[in-house]
């Protein structure tokens, strides 16, 4: 008796593949097995840049702050520190949210805690 194999099945596979492919560069997107180990290799980046996201963001409010405070006469460490020992709690997306688009605000939080 001849194999069988369910060609419309693995047929839609690759279809759905080369569909996430379209606009990648050159085999990348037209060629299965190519295609296939760029688009696997991108759920490995995306998976890890989800998490490298979260610190980036991290660093720049740190980095925004710290410009912040700088100018109204203390540094980021002192600032946060001033912060937590007067019982302030507010985040840093937040504080850098105010560095960036309200100074008077920012300024307001600093001078209570100086």
């Amino acid at each position: 008796m001849p194999r069988s194999v369910n060609h419309v099945a693995s047929r839609a596979k690759r279809k759905r593949i080369l569909k996430l492919t379209r606009g990648y560069y050159g085999a990348r997107k037209n060629v299965w097995t190519v295609a296939k180990n760029t688009w696997e290799k991108g759920l490995t980046y995306a998976f890890r840049d989800r998490r490298a996201k979260k610190r980036n963001f991290r660093a720049l409010w740190i980095q925004r702050i710290n410009a912040a405070a700088r100018l109204e006469g203390m540094s980021y460490s002192r600032l946060m520190g001033a912060l937590h020992k007067n019982g302030i709690e507010i985040n840093r997306k937040v504080l850098a949210d105010l560095a960036m688009n309200h100074p008077e605000a920012f300024k307001a939080i600093v001078d209570k805690v100086k």
